[in-house]
């Protein structure tokens, strides 16, 4: 008996370690989605709140067609109205004479607003579609906000009962959110500093992102080329899955390649007939080798006809990027999870200019370049110390090659390659004094 509930507890135990181990991301330990609802006023059967959401993930927006939030009401409480959202669904309101709630679904999903909406159905950091910058971009945009009105429900603090089981979308799966508590009330200042006020009630969300949990197969991989060989190191051979087989993908050269922008129903991807079968390719080319500095040049590109990648982000991870000295248009920022190791840095594209991936095809990708200054003690070119550690794009880790597969320096050359231009100089030399 002892040894039946000591196993009981130990698989309890393993799936809580599990379950926070999926949701927690080294290289943005603090990365998380709030969602705080402040209850601004009491009405004769409710109370209206301002539910506000941010996003304080580094690298992970949320991209088109946008979030949609849910929750179960703890009572039998509608939406009389909102402002900046809408429920998807109306549910069952025959019970209702005169007024009609906007909804009464015991379960309500909210979708933002899309831009160009009258003026009275917006508020403040609404109606964007649902999308939501990540907090490392722009963390103005990291916001979306919608007021609702609440029904049969409490109408003090002691009687309102909070939401349960809310759900995220951002857009698809991944999100796990905790159950709403009570925090201290959010604070208001006026415009001109001089007035504080405060909300009658609040209460916090918070939703993390777990990979596993969005998709069991990785959504991107990464290539490698160098300048010291000639050897091209490819995505590995079904490195997302193989999801689409070549009965269902598009030959580049094919007539209907020019004919499969239009996006499906349910979002599928429809992919270039590739070896590895991902929508996005990282592809890390050692370019040139100089004295003091070297030069990578990285190239991402869609393979997805139906996806425009709007605002998309590129974390790579490797341990020179703590000697930035120029990044061509990309923009970038160093991400500093942990302060003694600066080797991760955040790429993203320049507004209006290659801030939206395109789909597949002539357009679809974006290149940068890098130049690094070298670090005479740590730097090398052997056994691929060139060559990132890890990559991601939009927040979902890529494929590697295996670390066997990587460009290899010939055993001629120097590790470094750095004393080869003084050799130069020194035949050179002596070639003129003789």
């Amino acid at each position: 008996m002892v040894s039946r509930k000591s196993s009981i507890v130990a698989a309890v135990l393993f799936i809580v370690m599990f379950s926070h181990a999926a949701a927690y991301d080294p290289l943005d330990p603090n990365g998380n989605i709030t969602i705080k609802w402040d209850v601004m006023s009491w009405t004769p059967d409710g109370y209206v709140a301002v539910v506000t959401m941010t996003n304080f993930q580094m690298y992970r927006h949320i991209m088109t067609p946008g979030w949609s939030l849910g929750w179960v009401w703890a009572k039998k409480e509608v939406i009389w109205s909102m402002v900046g959202a809408q429920t998807t669904e109306q549910g069952d309101c025959s019970k209702f004479k005169g007024n009609t709630p906007h909804c009464c679904k015991k379960n309500p999903t909210i979708v933002d607003l899309l831009p160009g909406v009258p003026y009275n159905q917006q508020i403040s950091n609404c109606c964007k579609g649902g999308v939501v910058a990540s907090w490392g971009v722009d963390p103005s945009a990291a916001v979306s906000t919608f007021q609702v009105s609440v029904g049969v429900a409490g109408t003090s603090n002691k009687t309102v009962r909070l939401p349960k089981n809310f759900t995220l979308m951002g857009p698809g799966p991944g999100y796990t959110c905790s159950q709403a508590k009570i925090v201290p009330k959010t604070l208001f200042f006026s415009p001109d500093g001089r007035r504080k006020t405060q909300a009658l009630m609040t209460w916090n969300v918070t939703c993390t992102y777990s990979q596993m949990l969005a998709s069991q197969k990785p959504k991107c991989c990464v290539s490698m080329s160098s300048f010291y060989n000639s050897t091209i190191v490819p995505c590995p051979t079904c490195a997302c899955g193989c999801q689409n087989n070549n009965n269902n993908c598009v030959k580049s050269n094919s007539k209907l390649s020019s004919a499969v922008g239009l996006r499906s129903k349910d979002n599928s991807p429809m992919l270039q007939c590739t070896q590895h079968m991902c929508p996005i390719r990282v592809h890390w080319h050692v370019k040139l080798n100089y004295k003091q500095y070297w030069r990578v040049k990285i190239a991402v590109t869609n393979f997805d006809y139906r996806m425009n990648f709007t605002q998309w982000t590129l974390v790579v991870e490797h341990p020179n990027l703590n000697n930035v000295t120029e990044v061509f248009s990309f923009n970038y920022k160093p991400l500093v999870p942990y302060k003694s190791n600066n080797d991760t840095g955040l790429f993203y594209g320049l507004k209006f200019f290659n801030d939206v991936l395109m789909g597949a095809g002539p357009e679809g990708n974006v290149q940068t370049e890098l130049l690094l200054e070298k670090d005479l003690e740590t730097f090398t070119f052997k056994e691929g110390w060139a060559f990132p550690r890890k990559v991601y794009f939009n927040g979902d880790e890529c494929t590697m090659p295996p670390p066997d597969s990587y460009p290899f320096l010939p055993n001629s050359s120097p590790a470094n390659l750095v004393i080869l231009p003084r050799l130069l100089l020194f035949w050179l030399l002596l070639t003129l004094f003789l």
